[in-house]
């Protein structure tokens, strides 16, 4: 098995909407998506970031070799408890993830 983030060129979390976050994994190559596409496991990204796996949401993007992920920000954007404004910080945590 390999880290998530040795094998891949990025993973990026960003915003996507003040109710969801969006991270995106850009395998580079076909080889690299197959095996990312093959070995990432939903449950356990669900496990990792605590989210609901009925609301996760998961692409695997054949044509760009990139499997993204959309998830409901733990808080909404903005409010007093939002501690990651952007949602950047769930890159890296998926980025430790073992494949």
């Amino acid at each position: 098995m390999s880290r998530l983030g040795d094998i891949v060129p990025k993973v990026r979390s960003k915003y996507g909407g003040p109710f969801w976050l969006t991270i995106d994994i850009f395998c580079g190559d076909r080889g690299v998506f197959e095996r990312v596409s093959r070995g990432l496991k939903t449950e356990a990204v669900v496990e990792l970031l605590h989210a609901d796996a009925a609301l996760l949401k998961r692409f695997d993007i054949d044509s760009l070799n990139v499997v993204k992920f959309s998830i409901p920000r733990p808080q909404v954007q903005g409010t007093r408890l939002d501690r990651d404004m952007h949602g950047a910080s769930f890159a890296a945590l998926v980025a430790e993830m073992e494949v």
